[in-house]
């Protein structure tokens, strides 16, 4: 080994850093990813405790310094304490600690540290953290929105540190009134955007004021607080006639005297032709009637039909009743009026026909402290039916895509993705970028900035490129405006705001959808956006210099002289960047090519270059991309391989979920993902040898995509450098006792750090993998070389074992439940068949009815569900306590009581808490291979929560008279 080895390569505080992680994708203000939405962005935590462990020494490789384990040790602690502080979000602008990060990196590398490249920047985070560290910080990027918000990110900001802002109200203020302002790294120019996107707000107000009007309060408008009774639909039809009489509750139109306010949002419903003959009503297509979910504050949209003249019009109820179910499910549609069941057959012919229409619902208008919700005025309808945009972007949505649904409605342009009153707004908005534009160029000579005429693209430093900073942040706004104000937008209920158009990777079709007011103060308003990317501003370090790039990593990277390499891979065909970032695109080419022409070269961004295996854009042959993705990424690992520093690790992320095959190897079923087997067979192909793997919480838990699903929660992050020359080769049998030897304590240390079921056959691919990649090659009993495939089998093969193993310090009428709950779950088996089990686990029925977790009657027998358990439980006086009750009953304090219910419950079961959480995580598999989604999220939440639980057990001291159990 010529290299010295990296803390990466050796440990990490990854509780603290998993922690930080998870806690970072729920902070939206002040975060630099406020400036503009990319998706699967990679939280800064993690990036930055990555490439700072893989700068700086191990203690290890210093026996001079540290010669002893002890002294190892003790330095390696000191080290994770300043880790523990770095990933931090407090500490983000902390100047002093990440100086003393730096002085740490210089001990490493001889006071010459690399530079840091990311080749597949996307959001930026990497570099961005790198900039942080005070290294020398490059991106690169196919995509031209990527490129664009990492430039934003570090290399804008560098450029203009420290200057004083250009805008006129700062030119008048007294060197008093100055010197209280901090103008250190980005804040000059943020205040030049903060002024300049004022007066973009101000004259875009000007200009379409008038499509946003105020609508009328009625005299005592209906309010959560009304005290209305209580009246359930059920789901009953009712008549029109005892829709209108209905006293029970409180309607917000009775009449128009109650003064103004301000509208938050107009909600729409799309609408289609009945196709029943004898009906061929216009059909409202509605997900939900809610308005608000929020308790004491419910409001829906009650319908109101009028059978005679085939009409539907809408009123607003608040109080305790219940709305009727939506008209449009994941079935299909059903007529409101006859209640025929319509298919999506019919909505999508229709909508490719130009006949899908939309009716406006309700008005969500600004109330004091509270929303105001109103029933729709004929009026507001006109005026949105007034906007006629001009010039909009007329450019064509993908045929198909991943995420993308609305096409087959008819949707088939960008523009249709917006009303004619959005489509006005953007393009007002955008114009006035370039308008900003002139004024800041005037604005900064008129300050003293010299005008040397080259913009920022060709290294300008004077008032055109200054100009050209501020206006990328300026257009970024009509972006984060554009996710806000399109027909994809919906209502978001239990939260009573907006849901934007990227809650998840897609662009989905929407039925009810929600139409923001641009001009308000709330979720969804131009005034929000700009308010949060000011704030994103102080997090942004703009310290050292950094460099952004539009280049496609599988052609060439050699754009500097041995950097250190951390990135994060395109996931095979998980997210399809390309076809997203088009929304943003259009807009950002109207408003920035003029002074960007390098990036918007193309009418929308690259495609046919970009790394995924989509078979659409092969003619649907599977077959022909995924050999494209598979030797892209071959050619951009051995990109990486040659220009990487060989004094340091290579770090990677993925986070790509493993899928059921049906499949075999080795006589087990095995579960891989074609995405994982590609990218490590990649990496070994490229001759690289896994060193090191660290699963990291980089997911935000509930998010949409993971509601109700095993999404995947972390990336898991592989440390890789070139495998020696001299690797020797392995024969299966050598290859199967090395992973005997070496699985069992990785997974023993994943399972100690928490990481969430859901990843573990993820992660244990990792240490799986290194001991695969440390050979040659492995052969086969035959003579052949092993394929990654077989070895991912023998991973989870060994896997499935480990965890199997861990029942062995369980109770036996635990592992009796184990065995049932395999075959059975929770549902009814025969009699005999559960005393065959018994026999074996040394245990008798009788016994296992007492304990209190089995029903046996009639011959049959089943598992309780925990919510049949006995609800006053005590495991003090449980005289046969076991590990399935204490596991779920932590579950069930959990589903109720939240973390610090069932850390009640661990203070009093001790040291069964971490037997019980080895058994969530052998019965999540099991749900898992069984597909028992609801069962598994029970055990997977548990487990996530699990830090923070034992810390909340750790806080108070244990009860009195508490002895530890014996089982």
């Amino acid at each position: 080994m010529t290299y010295k080895k990296k803390l990466i390569e050796v440990a990490l505080p990854l509780k603290e850093i998993n922690e930080q992680s998870a806690r970072e994708k729920s902070i939206r203000h002040g975060h630099p990813s406020t400036l503009h939405l990319w998706w699967a962005r990679r939280p800064l935590a993690a990036c930055r405790a990555v490439l700072f462990a893989s700068l700086v020494d191990d203690p290890s490789a210093n026996p001079d310094k540290f010669p002893t384990e002890e002294a190892q040790e003790i330095e390696r602690e000191r080290l994770f304490d300043l880790i523990k502080k770095m990933v931090k979000w407090e500490n983000t602008t902390n100047k002093k600690l990440f100086k003393d990060a730096h002085e740490e990196i210089l001990k490493s590398t001889d006071g010459n540290p690399p530079p840091v490249l990311d080749p597949f920047c996307g959001g930026g985070s990497i570099p961005l953290e790198a900039q942080r560290l005070g290294l020398e910080a490059h991106g690169s990027d196919l995509n031209p929105v990527a490129v664009l918000i990492t430039k934003a990110l570090i290399e804008i900001p560098p450029k203009f540190a420290g200057k004083e802002p250009v805008n006129p109200e700062w030119q008048v203020k007294t060197d008093q009134e100055k010197a209280i302002n901090d103008l250190e790294g980005a804040q000059g120019l943020a205040d030049d955007v903060r002024y300049y996107g004022k007066w973009m707000r101000d004259e875009a107000f000007k200009h379409i004021g008038h499509l946003y009007p105020k609508v009328k309060l009625p005299s005592q408008h209906g309010h959560a607080d009304s005290g209305c009774a209580d009246f359930s639909r059920h789901n009953v039809k009712y008549s029109a006639a005892s829709r209108l009489k209905s006293a029970h509750h409180k309607t917000q139109n009775d009449n128009n005297s109650g003064g103004e306010a301000t509208v938050i949002a107009w909600i729409w419903a799309r609408t289609v032709t009945c196709p029943n003959p004898a009906c061929g009503a216009q059909m409202p297509l509605v997900r939900s009637f809610w308005l608000s979910k929020k308790k004491g504050k419910q409001a829906w949209v009650e319908p109101i039909i009028d059978e005679k003249n085939k009409t539907v019009s809408f009123e607003v109820r608040t109080g305790r009743g219940i709305p009727q179910d939506g008209t449009v499910n994941r079935s299909g549609g059903k007529c409101i009026f006859c209640d025929s069941p319509v298919p999506f057959k019919h909505i999508r012919a229709e909508g490719r026909a130009g006949r899908m229409s939309a009716q406006l619902m309700a008005i969500v208008a600004e109330g004091k402290g509270r929303r105001i919700y109103i029933a729709p005025e004929k009026e507001h309808v006109k005026i949105a039916e007034s906007a006629k945009p001009e010039n909009v972007p007329d450019t064509d949505l993908p045929e198909k895509a991943l995420g993308f649904r609305v096409q087959q409605y008819g949707m088939v342009k960008h523009k249709h993705l917006f009303t004619p009153r959005q489509l006005v707004a953007l393009t007002t908005f955008s114009d006035l970028v370039s308008e900003a534009h002139e004024k800041i160029i005037s604005d900064a000579i008129a300050a003293g900035m010299k005008d040397d005429g080259i913009g920022i693209e060709d290294g300008g430093l004077g008032a055109r490129a200054y100009a050209d900073g501020v206006a990328t942040y300026l257009a970024f706004l009509v972006d984060q405006l554009a996710n806000h104000q399109s027909t994809i937008c919906s209502w978001n209920a239990p939260n009573s705001q907006m849901r934007n158009v990227f809650a998840r990777q897609a662009i989905p079709m929407t039925w009810d959808y929600a139409e923001s007011n641009p001009f308000c103060e709330s979720s969804g308003s131009y005034n929000n956006m700009y308010v949060r990317m000011l704030k994103g501003f102080h997090a942004i370090p703009a310290s050292s210099t950094g460099f952004t790039r539009q280049i496609d990593a599988t052609d060439s990277l050699n754009m500097l002289d041995s950097p250190l390499i951390s990135t994060d891979p395109p996931y095979y065909d998980n997210i399809g960047y390309a076809d997203l970032s088009d929304f943003f695109y259009i807009w950002l080419k109207r408003s920035l090519s003029s002074w960007f022409p390098k990036i918007f070269t193309t009418l929308l961004t690259p495609k046919s270059e970009e790394l995924v295996a989509t078979p659409y854009r092969f003619d649907g042959d599977k077959k022909k991309s995924e050999t494209f993705f598979e030797s892209g990424l071959r050619k951009t690992f051995n990109h990486i391989q040659n220009l990487q520093n060989s004094k340091f690790p290579i770090s990677i992320y993925y986070a790509f979920k493993q899928s059921e095959s049906d499949e075999s190897v080795s006589n087990t079923s095995v579960v891989y993902s074609t995405g994982w087997e590609t990218m490590l067979d990649g990496l070994i192909t490229t001759k690289m040898q896994i060193f090191g793997t660290w699963p990291m919480r980089t997911e935000k838990p509930g998010r949409s995509i993971g509601i109700g699903t095993n999404a995947l929660a972390s990336s898991i992050i592989l440390v890789c450098r070139p495998r020696p020359e001299d690797a020797p080769l392995a024969t299966r049998k050598e290859f199967i006792n090395e992973l005997k030897k070496d699985l069992p304590d990785a997974i023993k240390k994943l399972t100690q750090a928490n990481i969430a079921p859901v990843d573990l056959a993820q992660s244990a691919i990792g240490p799986g993998m290194a001991v695969f990649s440390r050979y040659s090659k492995v052969l086969e009993t035959d003579g052949t070389k092993m394929s990654v495939r077989t070895a991912l089998g023998l991973i989870n093969e060994r896997l499935d074992e480990i965890m199997a193993e861990y029942e062995g310090d369980f109770d036996a009428d635990t592992r009796w439940a184990v065995a049932w709950f395999e075959q059975h779950g929770h549902k009814t088996g025969p009699y005999g068949e559960a005393e065959t089990y018994s026999k074996a686990k040394n245990v008798g029925i009788d016994g296992l009815v007492k304990s209190g977790i089995l029903e046996s009657k009639a011959g049959k027998v089943r598992l309780l569900l925990r919510e049949e358990l006995e609800s006053d439980w005590d495991p003090k006086t449980d005289d046969r306590l076991t590990i399935w009750e204490v596991t779920q009953h932590l579950i069930l304090k959990h589903q109720k009581e939240g973390d610090e219910g069932a850390a009640s419950l661990l203070r009093q079961v001790g040291s069964l808490g971490e037997s019980a959480r080895d058994l969530a995580y052998r019965l999540y598999q099991i749900c898992d291979r069984k597909k028992w989604a609801q069962e598994a999220l029970a055990y997977n939440s548990l487990v996530i929560s699990w830090s923070q639980i034992s810390e909340l057990a750790g806080k108070k001291p244990v009860l009195e008279g508490q002895t530890e159990f014996d089982l």
